[in-house]
C-alpha cells in the first residue's frame, strides 16, 4: 500500500544535505499527508480521536508503576491495538521499590514488576522502526508550589504520547513496505520519589539491554521518541542529544513538517534533554530522536506545568497532537515508500 508510491523519486542523500530532505530519498510528489487507504477512505491523522484517547487515559487517574491504573491502562492498549492484528506483549522486569528501606527489607518486598507494552506490526518484517513513548506518571506533581505531593495525572508527560500512538497505530497497520513497525510503551520512566536517589527510564533501559542480546535477527533502522507533545501552545526544537546521536534522522522528520507546513516544529536547537532515547542510543545503538515540547504552557513561563497538577487535558489540545501524528503518518509513509532501507544516525 502507501501513499503515491509512483510518485517518489529515489535519490542518494548527502549527509550534510539541509533537514528539508528525509534520509535516503527527495520527495517529488507525495500528498501533503497520506490522504487513501487501500479501501479509499480517508487516512488523515485524526487529531480528535487522539485527545478522546488522552482524555480516557487521563480518566483512569495518576498511572504510577504497579497501580490498579496502570493495569487498566495495559488493558485498554490491548483492546486498541489487538483488533488491529498487531502483536501485543508485556516486556516484563524487576525494578528496586523506591519506598522500600533496604537496612530492613530483604526479597520480593524490596522489589517491583514493571512492564513495557510492545506492539508489533508485521512481525515477520526483519528491517524495523520504532516508535516509543512512556506510559507510566511520576508520583507526586514534586515541582508543584501549593501540594507537592497532590495528585498528577500527567496529561502531557505521560498520556499525550500514548495518545498520539494509539491513533497512529490505526494508520501504520496499514502500511506496507520494507519496515515492519513497533511501537513500545516504557514503564518506570518516572518512578521517582527521591530526585536524585531513584534512577529514571527504567524501562527503556531493560528494552534497550534486551534488544542487545537479542537472538531473532531483526534490526530498528530508526526510532522515535514522543514525550509532552500535547501542550497547548506547541514549539518543538531540534533537542541537543537527538542532533549528537541521530542528526540525520532528526532532520528528516523537521523536514518532513516544514513541507507540510507544520511550522509547530521549529529547525533549531534549544534543549538538551535526557530522556528514553539515551538508553537507546547509547545501549542498543538505535539512532533515536526526541520529539517533545518542553516549554509546558509556553517558552516565557518554560515548564510551569511540568510536575504540577496543572498537567491536565485542560491544558492541552487536540490540534497538537494531530500536528505531530500528521509529521509523523507523513514521514513514516515516505520511509515505507523506500524500495531498500536506508541505515545510518
Amino acid at each position: 500500500m502507501g501513499c503515491g508510491v509512483g510518485c517518489i523519486v529515489l535519490q542518494a542523500i548527502d549527509c550534510r544535505s539541509a533537514y528539508s530532505q528525509p534520509p535516503a530519498v527527495v520527495e517529488a510528489g507525495v500528498a501533503d499527508s497520506v490522504s487513501a487507504d487501500s479501501h479509499g477512505g480517508t487516512r488523515s491523522f485524526d487529531a480528535q480521536l487522539a485527545f478522546d484517547h488522552l482524555n480516557q487515559i487521563c480518566a483512569m487517574g495518576p498511572r504510577v508503576s504497579t497501580t490498579d491504573a496502570m493495569l487498566k491502562q495495559q488493558k485498554y492498549l490491548r483492546a486498541i491495538f489487538e483488533p488491529l492484528k498487531a502483536e501485543v506483549t508485556l516486556q516484563r522486569f524487576t525494578a528496586r521499590n523506591p519506598l522500600a528501606d533496604p537496612r530492613r527489607f530483604r526479597g520480593p518486598a524490596a522489589q517491583l514488576e514493571l512492564a513495557n507494552l510492545i506492539v508489533r506490526f508485521r512481525p515477520e518484517a526483519t528491517q524495523r522502526l520504532l516508535f516509543c513513548c512512556h506510559y507510566d506518571t511520576r508520583p507526586y506533581p514534586d515541582r508543584d508550589r501549593r501540594n507537592p505531593r497532590g495528585t498528577f495525572i500527567g496529561a502531557n508527560d505521560g498520556a499525550s504520547g500514548v495518545a498520539v500512538l494509539c491513533e497512529l497505530g490505526r494508520h501504520l497497520a496499514l502500511l506496507d513496505g520494507p519496515y515492519g513497525i513497533d511501537f513500545a510503551f516504557f514503564d518506570g520512566e518516572e518512578l521517582v520519589y527521591v530526585n536524585r536517589r531513584d534512577p529514571m527510564f527504567l524501562g527503556s533501559t531493560h528494552f534497550a539491554n534486551q534488544y542487545v542480546q537479542r537472538r531473532d535477527n531483526f534490526r530498528y533502522a530508526y526510532a522515535v521518541l514522543i514525550d509532552m507533545v500535547g501542550d497547548a501552545n506547541l514549539q518543538i526544537f531540534f533537542e541537543g542529544n537527538s542532533l549528537k546521536y541521530a542528526p540525520r534522522l532528526t532532520r528528516s522528520i523537521w523536514g518532513v513538517a516544514q513541507r507540510l507546513k507544520v511550522s509547530e516544529f521549529i529547525a533549531k536547537e534549544k534543549h538538551t534533554i535526557s530522556d528514553d532515547h539515551l538508553p537507546l542510543n547509547r545501549i542498543a545503538r538505535i539512532p533515536t530522536c526526541d520529539i517533545i515540547d518542553f516549554d509546558y504552557p509556553t517558552p516565557r513561563s518554560k515548564n510551569a506545568f511540568w510536575h504540577t497538577e496543572k498537567d491536565t487535558p485542560e491544558n492541552c489540545s487536540a490540534q497538537s497532537l494531530g500536528k505531530v501524528g500528521k509529521v509523523l503518518l507523513q514521514w513514516t509513509a515516505e520511509m515505507q515508500a523506500l524500495k531498500v532501507a536506508p541505515i545510518g544516525r
